[in-house]
């Protein structure tokens, strides 16, 4: 930290707290966050902070953007999907697309007049990437994509969406390249499918996305030849390992905070709960693991900074940190007793919300394959 990210710390709690998380609601109802939201971040420069000046960015480190996410979940906000948007999306751009295509398409994420979207995960595919089957065929100067894919994170909002499909003859991984696609409702072979209702997040656009002959110019493929984009994936998902940890950081850390204060509210027996020594010790290894959590995380992101954050020590952060997640959420609201399973308590999203964090950015059983293979 330092003042500069203090600042950004400041803005980002202002806008989450005042302008994103009192329409919680509202949101779960739709399945969605409103994307003017995402405008009035980019108003605030809070959208794509970590992307230089000359695209739209505001030109600082990624730490920018762990502050945001940070503040998003103590704000109380499970919706608004920056983590994608500027955490992920936005980078693909910076690190592979031309420079006429950084400054046709990341202006345009920055301001937030458009939604970013990345989709990989196919329905029949999961974590194993090179196995998709959606593929783009060439048909003049366009690419003719079809195939399916779900669990896009954006998909229902997304303006411009990075498409993993298969191009040329090669297998396997040798075959797989990103294709960028500019979308909207009326697009031509584009569809969005069903908003998807989770046990969790459920504010947050999660959906499917179909291609049925959708045109796109061969001019937006991502990097200087097909068949790269694997390899693009599997350099890039280190630091969407990275952010997937500074989530779960940021979440042990509310539910510590929220325990602590509901434990010393609330009595039982004549004495408050947190006077128990049982509700005392589980708290105190609760807040133990999120120290040793956060720690570890800030030691990652100064590698990740430098650039020396390597693979396995990407999937060790996020195998690690989000079972360490999964646990200080289950003793959290065992400590809360009936009214943690209530929804309306924030303990109660903090379970259910953090369940899918073993999944995504790769199965934690994939991440321990990952680090095996480095031993």
């Amino acid at each position: 930290m330092d003042d500069e990210l203090a600042a950004v710390r400041d803005l980002a709690r202002t806008y989450f707290t005042k302008e994103v998380a009192p329409h919680e609601e509202r949101f779960i109802e739709q399945g969605h966050p409103d994307r003017e939201l995402y405008a009035r971040a980019g108003e605030l420069g809070l959208n794509c902070m970590s992307i230089p000046e000359d695209y739209g960015g505001g030109g600082g480190t990624f730490a920018s953007e762990i502050v945001l996410i940070e503040e998003q979940v103590r704000a109380g906000d499970h919706a608004m999907g920056f983590v994608v948007h500027a955490g992920i999306v936005a980078h693909y751009l910076l690190a592979y697309a031309s420079d006429g295509q950084k400054k046709r398409w990341l202006p345009k994420l920055a301001s937030g007049e458009w939604v970013g979207s990345i989709a990989m995960t196919e329905p029949g595919t999961g974590s194993d990437l090179q196995a998709i089957a959606t593929r783009a065929t060439k048909d003049g100067d366009d690419y003719v994509i079809s195939g399916a894919k779900t669990f896009i994170t954006n998909g229902a909002l997304c303006d411009l969406v990075i498409i993993a499909c298969k191009t040329g003859d090669a297998a396997g991984a040798a075959g797989i390249s990103l294709v960028v696609a500019e979308v909207a409702d009326d697009t031509p072979g584009f569809q969005r499918g069903r908003i998807l209702h989770k046990i969790g997040n459920q504010g947050q656009d999660t959906a499917e996305l179909f291609f049925d002959g959708l045109r796109v110019p061969q001019a937006n493929l991502l990097g200087p030849a097909e068949g790269t984009g694997f390899v693009q994936l599997m350099r890039q998902l280190p630091q969407e390992r990275l952010l997937t940890g500074a989530l779960a950081v940021a979440s042990m850390e509310v539910a510590v905070d929220l325990t602590v204060e509901d434990t010393k509210r609330r009595e039982a027996f004549g004495k408050p709960l947190f006077a128990m020594q049982n509700t005392r010790f589980e708290l105190a290894e609760c807040a133990t693991i999120t120290r040793v959590g956060r720690t570890f995380l800030d030691d990652c992101i100064g590698k990740h900074l430098r650039g020396e954050l390597d693979v396995p020590t990407a999937a060790m952060v996020k195998y690690w940190l989000t079972d360490r997640q999964g646990e200080v959420a289950d003793r959290c609201l065992q400590l809360f007793g009936g009214y943690g399973y209530m929804a309306e308590y924030p303990i109660s999203q903090i379970y259910t919300g953090a369940r899918v964090m073993r999944i995504l950015a790769g199965a934690n059983e994939v991440m321990k394959d990952l680090i095996a293979r480095s031993l």
